[in-house]
């Protein structure tokens, strides 16, 4: 480590950092900065592939029993464009753990997905899923509703599924109400406007046309919420007990 001002020409050419401020506050700072930005990075990646994968098992499964597709493929592409892309981008500009100096290092080599990352993601996925075809179930033959609406149902739980997804990225050790998830305001403004285009999608007649879907009525809500909040609401309940991965000091 050179200083920046004080330190010699020679020093600076030969040393690993440079102190430009001549401040070794600045070193702790800087892997500050470095671990909240490498802690988003993953939040992101997460999320996204969690989401595409959950996708893929949806239609793969539904598939493979010879059920209706619960969701067709320009409604995939629509949530590709919108309930994945905003969320994930508020996850990356995150302001980090209130202990992530607290945290021994983690290894050099320790890739941004682990294995224990793919399992989360995995498991996600079949939270996923399960909550899709259900939907699909009820409102099929629950609700007795025809193919068109149980599609829509089902789509839209996908979707709001996503949205609420971002709130099991939360640390482990974090409070469930405040916690960095819930104190990034880009988060809140994603949802926001990822739920006021869903709803565009589900009663404007032009773009729901183009989707083949159809406004839902206040069953179709019940089932779509409730459905929908089941991964969270599972996935809040495991954390204490599989200490979610992200944030989890390794001892």
């Amino acid at each position: 480590i050179a200083m920046g001002q004080r330190g010699t020409q020679v020093a600076r050419e030969a040393a690993d950092m440079v102190l430009l401020d001549d401040a070794f506050s600045t070193i702790v700072a800087a892997i500050e900065q470095g671990r909240i930005i490498f802690g988003n990075i993953r939040r992101f990646v997460f999320y996204l592939m969690s989401c595409n994968v959950s996708e893929m098992m949806v239609v793969g499964l539904a598939s493979l029993i010879g059920t209706t597709l619960p969701i067709l493929p320009l409604q995939i592409l629509f949530l590709n464009l919108v309930t994945d892309v905003f969320p994930a981008l508020a996850l990356g500009v995150g302001r980090g753990e209130d202990d992530v100096l607290r945290r021994p290092p983690r290894p050099a080599s320790e890739p941004i997905l682990t294995r224990a990352h793919w399992l989360g993601i995995l498991a996600y996925g079949v939270l996923f899923t399960v909550a899709v075809l259900g939907a699909l179930l009820i409102a099929g033959r629950g609700l007795g509703k025809p193919p068109e609406e149980a599609i829509t149902v089902s789509f839209l739980t996908l979707a709001f599924a996503q949205l609420w997804h971002v709130f099991n990225l939360r640390s482990a050790g974090s409070s469930l109400w405040r916690n960095e998830i819930t104190r990034n305001p880009y988060v809140w403004g994603a949802l926001g406007l990822c739920s006021g285009l869903l709803l565009l999608a589900a009663y404007l007649p032009g773009l729901a046309r183009v989707l083949s879907v159809t406004p839902p009525d206040l069953a179709d809500w019940g089932v779509i919420l409730g459905m929908s909040l089941l991964p969270l609401v599972v996935g809040q309940m495991l954390k204490p007990l599989l200490r979610h991965p992200f944030t989890t000091p390794r001892r």
